[in-house]
């Protein structure tokens, strides 16, 4: 469930509102966050794996990173309409809202009900409040309660910084896909699998700390493996979550990148960037020459 979770402290930063957290790990030496070069079909660009929400104070950009970013002719995000959250936000109660849906709590086995009064409460929010979401919405709501705890912030996110730099440098920023995309990969999920959903999510809310200082760990030293291993080790993803979230989206980025020309900065969590069906290895099948440089 690790990219999971990962995927959830993008989406669900939307809605998150936290303060300075305690002291940040730093880089090794000679090491960094995963930075690849992607080269072939009238590319000579970057692939770098972020992550969403950090505490203040984290020092990620290396020299290889700057160099990047210096060089780079236009910055590409999973979606440039994130800049927008205005937007973004309307578009979420658009889709993720319902009428005549059931209680939130009937949606859970009895044994995750009271876990999920408790998330919901101590983020400021409660069952009833949320369950006038469907169950993929009110599972991201409620993963982006129970981040409150972490100290984190999307001021202090990988993207934030991304998009100062290249906006100050008067480089472009465009997208691999819209925000409506994003969303829908879960509003299209059958609603077995939504509810399984919100069930995973109440069952990582318990250990939201533990599972988030380990990705930020791994993230900090590159360490892609970690992550992949991750994924197996703190639960087998539910396949057609997977499939949605994760695999068709990397298909889908393969041939927006397919669109792109030039020294592009292509910047997506890194989740997207371990296991199976990643989008390293999917590039690479489509011939391109993706090679590890940090």
């Amino acid at each position: 469930m690790m990219r999971l979770l990962a995927r959830w402290l993008g989406l669900a930063v939307l809605f998150l509102v936290a303060a300075c957290g305690s002291e940040p790990p730093a880089p090794p030496p000679g090491g960094g966050p995963a930075l690849w070069r992607v080269e072939g079909k009238g590319i000579n660009g970057w692939l770098f794996g972020t992550i969403h929400v950090l505490p203040g104070n984290v020092q990620w950009q290396t020299a290889p990173i700057k160099d990047a970013l210096a060089r780079a002719d236009r910055l590409v995000l999973e979606s440039a309409e994130i800049q927008d959250q205005v937007r973004t936000l309307a578009l979420f109660e658009k889709m993720g809202r319902s009428p005549g849906l059931p209680p939130l709590e009937v949606r859970l086995p009895v044994e995750d009900r009271t876990a999920l009064e408790e998330i919901a409460s101590d983020g400021g929010t409660s069952a009833r409040a949320l369950s006038g979401y469907e169950s993929w919405a009110a599972a991201m709501l409620l993963s982006a309660a129970a981040q409150q705890a972490l100290h984190v912030s999307k001021d202090n996110g990988v993207e934030p910084a991304l998009i100062a730099a290249f906006s100050d440098a008067g480089k472009p920023i465009g997208g691999l896909e819209t925000v409506e995309r994003q969303f829908r990969a879960f509003d299209t999920l059958p609603e077995a699998v939504q509810q399984r959903l919100l069930a995973d999510t109440v069952h990582e809310a318990k250990n939201m700390r533990m599972l988030y200082d380990r990705i930020l760990k791994a993230w900090i030293r590159g360490d892609i493996a970690t992550l992949s291993r991750e994924d197996q080790l703190s639960g087998k993803p539910d396949p057609v979550v997977e499939q949605a979230v994760l695999i068709d989206r990397n298909r889908d980025w393969v041939k927006s990148v397919e669109a792109l020309a030039g020294r592009p900065f292509i910047a997506v969590g890194a989740g997207h960037l371990a296991g199976k069906g990643n989008l390293v290895e999917l590039l690479q099948a489509g011939g391109y020459k993706v090679t590890r440089v940090q």
